[in-house]
């Protein structure tokens, strides 16, 4: 321990994309920093293997990339240098909403997509050359330790043909994603945890990589991004295509109980059943593809550990080990680094007094206030899809979006609005305010008087 690094060791259970995130901030706190992995990965590993959407369509929400790029100075441009655009939202998206085109006008929301695989690989590399940062790969954590007034003190864990293995720790992290433990450990220490919250999304996504021309070839299209929407009850299938590195696309077919195909005639097919003809242009143009990938296992979940009124000091839960969240939003890579950010600014409050009792609380409480924007968002418009579970707060969200969508694609100043709050930029109020929320009545009533 220093001056600079007031803490001696903190241990994260899992090595993916929300761990390393959370491991490259709390390298700055603490002495060593030991990676939990039960994975066999290292710093060439991409994608990690226990995150099945990874082979999906991910482009970083702008709130995600301004914190990744505050953690990670020059990640934006190393993506770049590697074939990863950067674009404007309204000038770069070719984007069908349920009532038309979105404007395709500057909206000064600047987003890179990428893969997964990609981003994590560097990530990944990054946080494993930190001096501070241990992994310990093909090693499962198998509980928790706990020390005076029952808070916890470490991990018990065993890596592959050795014996069980104790590390004690200052700090405990749960970035182990869905399959998280976390639950029965609690538990097991007599640690009441309210029932998991499950909105089921019923939607499949089938992706695939393939060849993207050159920016200087005659037929490079003037887009990054092309995408429709899927929408409760009438817009049951969607798409997006989106520009990733090494002149690439990535394509994910979605369906709401409707798989896509994973054969190519079949995934063209569904492609062209699709209202934005963009898609299955450049997919039919394709001269060469990756290996196809489907993903079912979309539902939202969300485990409450801000609600536990005896939460255990000294330990902390991140990520998809706290919200999943239906992939189709691409929130769920933001949350982690905005997490991992509100960590940041708490242990650097605690820094000064070197004590790090009552932090955990505070934080998970945090975390639920932080997660309750996204969760509502996304299960609102999948509960949409279920005609006997339909709470007013969502059916209101409904009605107002659909309204506000007819208003967007003509007024490129309430489309910017959109682009803001989607991207995490920007409370929802956005919308609400009242020079938009007098556009949208208008709207409403205009569509009343119309005869059908």
């Amino acid at each position: 321990m220093s001056a600079d690094r007031p803490w001696g060791k903190a241990v994260v259970i899992g090595g993916s994309y929300a761990g390393l995130v959370t491991a490259r901030v709390l390298a700055d706190f603490f002495a060593e920093v030991v990676l939990v992995e039960r994975d066999a990965v290292d710093e060439d590993t991409g994608v990690h293997p226990g995150a099945p959407q990874g082979y999906h369509a991910h482009a970083m929400l702008a709130k995600g990339g301004e914190i990744l790029e505050r953690l990670f100075p020059g990640l934006r441009e190393e993506l770049k240098g590697a074939g990863a655009p950067v674009f404007d939202y309204g000038e770069g998206i070719d984007f069908l909403l349920p009532v038309g085109f979105a404007p395709r006008q500057r909206t000064g929301v600047r987003i890179q997509t990428f893969t997964r695989d990609e981003l994590e690989r560097r990530l990944r590399r990054k946080v494993l050359a930190l001096p501070e940062v241990t992994l310990l790969p093909s090693t499962h954590c198998t509980g928790l330790t706990r020390g005076p007034g029952g808070r916890v003190s470490g991990v018990t864990c065993r890596a592959q043909d050795a014996e069980p293995l104790e590390l004690a720790a200052d700090l405990v992290v749960d970035a182990s994603g869905r399959s998280s433990s976390l639950p029965d450990w609690l538990g097991g220490m007599g640690i009441a945890v309210p029932p998991k919250r499950t909105v089921k999304a019923k939607v499949t996504y089938t992706s695939m990589n393939f060849d993207r021309p050159d920016e200087s070839h005659p037929d490079h299209p003037d887009f990054y991004l092309a995408y429709q929407m899927l929408f409760a009850p009438r817009v049951p299938r969607a798409g997006v295509l989106l520009a990733v590195e090494r002149n690439r696309w990535t394509c994910s077919l979605f369906g709401f109980q409707d798989q896509p195909p994973t054969d190519d005639e079949g995934y063209l097919a569904f492609a062209e059943s699709l209202h934005n003809p963009r898609l299955a242009q450049h997919l039919g143009g394709r001269t060469g593809q990756e290996t196809i990938h489907r993903y079912t296992n979309a539902d939202n979940q969300w485990r409450p550990y801000h609600t536990v009124r005896d939460w255990p000091d000294r330990l902390v839960a991140v990520g998809d080990a706290v919200c999943v969240f239906n992939p189709v939003y691409g929130q769920g890579l933001t949350v982690a680094a905005m997490e991992a950010e509100l960590l940041q600014g708490m242990l650097a409050r605690c820094a000064g007094s070197g004590r790090l009792d009552g932090l955990a609380a505070g934080f998970q409480k945090k975390v639920g206030r932080l997660v309750l924007g996204p969760w509502t968002l996304s299960t609102n418009s999948d509960l949409m899809w279920n005609p006997e579970r339909q709470p007013p707060a969502a059916r209101f969200a409904h009605w107002y979006n659909t309204r506000l969508f007819h208003v967007a694609v003509k007024d490129a100043a309430v489309w910017a609005r959109f682009v803001r709050v989607v991207n995490m930029l920007s409370s929802p109020a956005l919308l609400f305010h009242p020079v938009v929320a007098l556009k949208v009545l208008t709207a409403a009533t205009a569509g009343r008087r119309t005869p059908n």
